[in-house]
């Protein structure tokens, strides 16, 4: 970490030699083949899929799962300097992989049976197959349990019917989890294969953030499966609820990544910029601004180290993981403004990553839980009080 960007508090000394060496990978594989074609597929709004095989084969999607189930079995902790850095990348990038490990093969891994996880969850974390996740819809998104997407019993079968939008690698996904209400209220997941009669997807253009990432709507009309396509192993929201808190840890960390990007290259610029009679970083305003960020970028890594640690020792709460979210996004949001401004004009071309990552954190501050859901969260935490139905 000390070597790659601010590390204020020495973080580094706390990290395993394990850890170093897979932050560095991940690092190594950011700048030699995504940061070269960033550009091109941000203003041509498409995902690199040629990437897709070497992030398999590295070990990036659903890194913290075991071998067994298609991970690479390394630490919480570890898991989260990958995401850091494929976020110091680009969101897309970093959604990519998060989709795949936390939303595609954790419920598989926790909620599939046997057969479901050996058809799907090898070629998942290599990166041969890829998956989607489908809960928000077009009508309810911070508040799933108001879903429309509904099941019914039909013989030995089910029949799926409904929308989800705003899915990440939906149209090019081999798999779908989607999460649907049945006859009597209860909450299933089921895999939704690509080619099935009925099931769609159609990809949502005119984004003007996360533009390097495939974004999509997915349609369900009369999709007829076996009961061998749900998962067996859970019922009600904590399935789809419990996948988010493991997408969530993953973005508090990829947040920081994003901000440390935007910090080191406002600070490189800042001593290279000369106004007047020496460079800016030497007047007090830009100063200021260059303290500030380094100090909020310094609360997030403390924010996830701990959170990570409590992850591998088993004692972390969704809770905290909101805290983290909350807090980490909104630290991004604000150090990439900040860059931006030390930037000035040059800020705004595709020279600078930092307007990037501005429109890119635009999305990841409402996504998985916007700033308002995480708050009442922890005001519920707090007071033992839900301030929502």
């Amino acid at each position: 970490m000390r070597e790659l960007g601010p590390d204020f508090y020495n973080i580094t000394d706390l990290l395993t030699e394990e850890e170093l060496l897979i932050q560095h990978a991940a690092h190594d594989f950011v700048q030699t083949e995504f940061m070269p074609v960033i550009n091109e597929h941000y203003e041509n709004s498409t995902f690199p899929m040629e990437l897709v095989p070497k992030l398999g084969e590295l070990g990036f999607m659903g890194s913290s799962l075991s071998e067994e189930s298609g991970g690479a079995g390394v630490s919480n902790v570890a898991y989260g300097l990958i995401l850091h850095e494929l976020e110091r990348g680009d969101s897309g990038l970093r959604s990519f992989a998060s989709v795949q490990g936390a939303l595609v093969m954790y419920p598989i891994h926790a909620y599939g049976s046997d057969e479901q996880k050996a058809k799907w969850l090898p070629g998942l974390g290599v990166g041969t197959k890829i998956g989607c996740f489908g809960l928000t819809e077009p009508n309810f998104g911070s508040n799933p349990g108001g879903m429309a997407t509904c099941c019914k019993k039909d013989g030995d079968d089910w029949i799926i019917n409904g929308n989800k939008m705003w899915i990440t690698n939906g149209s090019v996904s081999d798999v779908a989890v989607v999460w649907v209400r049945d006859e009597e209220g209860i909450v299933r997941g089921f895999l939704l294969e690509r080619g099935m009669d009925g099931f769609t997807s159609s990809v949502i253009h005119g984004k003007l953030s996360l533009r390097a990432s495939v974004t999509s709507e997915l349609s369900m009309v009369n999709v007829r499966v076996s009961d061998s396509s749900r998962l067996p192993n859970i019922e009600g929201l904590k399935g789809p609820l419990s996948c988010l808190t493991q997408a969530r840890y993953g973005i508090a960390w990829g947040m920081i990544g994003a901000a440390v990007d935007c910090y080191n290259t406002a600070l490189d610029y800042s001593k290279e910029r000369k106004q007047f009679s020496k460079p800016i970083g030497g007047y007090q305003l830009t100063q200021a601004k260059l303290a500030e960020m380094v100090t909020r970028i310094t609360e997030a890594q403390l924010l996830v180290y701990h959170l990570g640690r409590l992850k591998d020792d088993r004692k972390m709460t969704f809770q905290q993981v909101s805290m983290a979210k909350r807090n980490n996004c909104t630290v991004a949001r604000d150090v990439s403004r900040m860059a931006r401004e030390i930037l000035g004009a040059n800020g705004i071309t595709e020279d600078y990553s930092p307007m990037r990552h501005m429109a890119n954190i635009e999305s990841v501050y409402t996504y998985e839980g916007t700033h308002e859901m995480h708050t009442l969260i922890l005001g519920q935490e707090v007071t033992g009080i839900a301030a929502y139905d």
